[in-house]
């Protein structure tokens, strides 16, 4: 028997995951040119927030370019437990009731010896150009995100909570 889709209330504003979250919030992913990454702070465990530029593989999986010598960086080399923010408000009306979703999950940094280095730096620099000028840097590296779930919010009273599965690309 179908069970009824589940409807916000004032007790769980979550709504049932549907094709059109699934898809909002990889759209909101893929043309994320930049994102917030939330990570522990090295010396004290607090929270710390960073921009980055980033990237999505076909899996879903988010994937950012780092020097080494940032704080973020170097927080996630000891504790990857992580959050992206993606989606930008836009330029007209109250920036919070525009999409966006946050993706939760350990980031790990990937060594240059990763079989899909250079296919991940192609890739990179078509979506990134003016990174070319330090992508081979010594100190960067790319670090990718394994999701284990996000949290979109699709506009005003609009919630869904997405497993890992849901932001995967079609075909993926």
């Amino acid at each position: 028997m179908n069970e009824p889709a589940r409807r916000p209330s004032a007790d769980n504003p979550i709504r049932e995951t549907d094709d059109d979250a699934r898809a909002l919030a990889r759209q909101l992913m893929a043309d994320a040119q930049f994102a917030a990454v939330a990570v522990l702070e090295l010396e004290t465990g607090m929270p710390l927030v960073s921009r980055v530029a980033v990237a999505v593989e076909a899996d879903g999986s988010p994937f950012v370019l780092a020097s080494d010598l940032s704080g973020h960086s170097r927080a996630l080399a000891r504790d990857g437990r992580a959050s992206l923010l993606f989606g930008e408000p836009g330029p007209k009306g109250d920036p919070l009731t525009h999409p966006r979703v946050t993706v939760i999950g350990r980031i790990e940094k990937l060594e240059r010896g990763d079989p899909q280095h250079a296919a991940r730096r192609d890739f990179w620099l078509k979506k990134h150009p003016k990174s070319k000028l330090y992508v081979d840097f010594g100190d960067f590296h790319f670090w990718r995100m394994k999701v284990e779930r996000a949290n979109l919010n699709g506009g005003f009273g609009k919630a869904y909570e997405l497993t890992a599965e849901d932001l995967r690309q079609a075909g993926a």
